[in-house]
């Protein structure tokens, strides 16, 4: 089953490798680039996630025991966050993402990096997870 703990650790660990912010934007940018892209038929309004300056498509998908995530965005940092989230999250039970507060976020440095737009983005799609998340638990 997988662990949201692990894979925060995993990307903490991985962000450490880079010394300045500049490479660590880099990096970011190509974890988004990897992201599997979503069909243009599935970027469909009704999942075009409010409160993001960029375009964000969220899909999640699942039940309690497995929620799904698959993402994208039409900016390069948000995508890398996109990934990030989808890394930590995607695959876990609703509990474990209930239970999983996002500390790689303060650990890895990235509140204080962020503009103030894409942190509300980084919060607005958190948000939709949590709530997926806690919606999947009460129809179980």
């Amino acid at each position: 089953m997988h662990d949201p703990q692990k894979a925060q650790q995993e990307i903490i660990d991985d962000f450490s490798l880079f010394d300045s912010w500049l490479d660590r934007y880099q990096y970011l940018i190509d974890l988004g680039k990897n992201l599997e892209p979503l069909a243009d038929a599935e970027k469909t309004d009704d999942i075009l996630l409010h409160g993001c300056q960029s375009k964000v498509w969220l899909i999640i998908e699942g039940d309690a025991d497995e929620i799904k995530i698959r993402a994208n965005s039409d900016a390069a940092i948000v995508s890398g966050l996109i990934a990030l989230l989808i890394r930590v999250y995607s695959g876990a039970s609703a509990e474990q993402i209930i239970a999983s507060q996002p500390q790689f976020i303060t650990e890895i440095g990235l509140q204080q990096h962020l503009s103030a737009t894409r942190a509300n983005g980084l919060h607005a799609m958190l948000q939709a997870i949590n709530k997926a998340a806690v919606l999947s638990l009460e129809k179980k």
